[in-house]
């Protein structure tokens, strides 16, 4: 059964590679990115560009089954206190508000429906940390207690879950771990498994902080 999948951040990487294959699973994908052309030119940081997007959504496509919050970015890899205070804001505004405000926008259609699922893109930085990139896993760790809060609120049969999806070879992983990017599995390789395990989610995992490898290893 086709479902409508909402992704943010879907121009490349990990969104634009998920989206790609949920549409060849017969699925219906809409996103949103800083690079898009309009109407899907939306910096999440920004609510009135996201309450127009997600009016157009809505009014056009209907409401979504599954929001995945994916948008997000980081800041050069340096200690704390080398951090710029813009960096740390820009990536606070992205990566927790933008979260926040895609939910505020979705998530009362689909209250009123009485389904869907929520997915917020985690990583394991947000259940540990890391050198160097202080600021990008206390936005990760921030979005953890947003997640479990927000299935603490939400009505049997809807769900919230955070995602780690594992390390991938991605251009914010390039900007970070340099040529040491190119250990890892790239998204393409990483998305087909992803969408399959990401299809087979639902209230069941409501509160969940999963892991893409922890899935795969439960079949």
């Amino acid at each position: 059964m086709s479902r409508l999948f909402v992704i943010t951040g879907n121009s490349r990487g990990l969104g634009m590679h998920l989206s790609l294959q949920l549409e060849a699973r017969g699925q219906r994908v809409v996103g949103c990115s800083t690079s898009a052309a309009p109407p899907w030119r939306v910096d999440v940081s920004q609510v009135a560009q996201v309450d127009l997007w997600a009016r157009h959504v809505l009014d056009h496509w209907g409401t979504p089954d599954v929001l995945i919050n994916n948008a997000g970015v980081t800041s050069s890899p340096n200690p704390l206190w080398q951090q710029e205070p813009e960096d740390m804001q820009r990536l606070l505004m992205v990566n927790v508000a933008g979260v926040h405000h895609c939910v505020r926008a979705f998530l009362p259609a689909m209250l009123e429906r009485g389904s869907g699922l929520v997915i917020n893109v985690s990583s394991d930085w947000g259940r540990s940390g890391a050198p160097m990139v202080a600021p990008y896993c206390a936005t990760k760790w921030a979005i953890e207690g947003l997640t479990r809060s927000l299935a603490l609120e939400l009505p049997a049969g809807m769900a919230a879950l955070s995602l780690d999806p594992g390390t991938i070879d991605t251009d914010m992983l390039r900007f970070t771990f340099g040529p040491g990017a190119g250990d890892f599995p790239p998204p393409e390789a990483w998305s087909g498994p992803a969408a399959d395990l990401i299809l087979s989610l639902g209230a069941q995992h409501n509160g969940r902080a999963l892991t893409l490898p922890e899935l795969a290893a439960k079949g």
